[in-house]
């Protein structure tokens, strides 16, 4: 039995993207970890991430369809890395996150009021500031992007099987 590389890649990236947000939830609502506002754009980015793998999932044969929505999730995931990047080595060495392109993103978008469950801001990045077996959430969140953007460009550009 072979494998689908485009299907497997796919299937992988949606699984960590919704595993990394459940963890974020129960760390937020169970454990009382306040996220800043770089916490919750990376939350939104893992959305867009399992959203995106979905439908190339769904799309089935449809291969430049498919391959497409995987070359939009892996850029989702590169931008996760850089969001992450921007909250361990700027935003958490700051005071304040507020005005910020997370905390403008997050306003203005109306996500923050329409979904203060997922997306509210509760803390500031130095608040923030959590470790989670021995790494920062940030850097958990730069892993697990990174994983998503390799399994997610090795689906967009895996060939077919014949």
């Amino acid at each position: 039995m072979k494998l689908d590389k485009h299907k497997t890649g796919l299937q992988i990236s949606l699984l960590i993207s919704l595993i990394a947000l459940f963890v974020a939830l129960v760390s937020q609502h169970v454990f009382g970890m306040r996220p800043c506002a770089w916490c919750v754009l990376q939350r939104f980015i893992l959305l867009v991430i399992a959203l995106l793998s979905g439908a190339a999932l769904l799309l089935g044969h449809q291969s430049v369809l498919k391959r497409v929505a995987a070359l939009l999730a892996a850029g989702a995931a590169c931008a996760g890395i850089v969001a992450a990047w921007y909250q361990y080595t700027v935003a958490a060495l700051s005071f304040s996150c507020t005005q910020t392109f997370a905390d403008k993103f997050m306003t203005q978008s109306g996500l923050e009021s329409l979904l203060p469950w997922l997306f509210g801001i509760y803390a500031t990045c130095s608040d923030a500031r959590v470790e989670l077996l021995g790494l920062e959430y940030a850097i958990w969140g730069l892993i697990t992007f990174g994983i998503c953007a390799v399994l997610l460009l090795f689906a967009v550009f895996a060939r077919s099987k014949a």
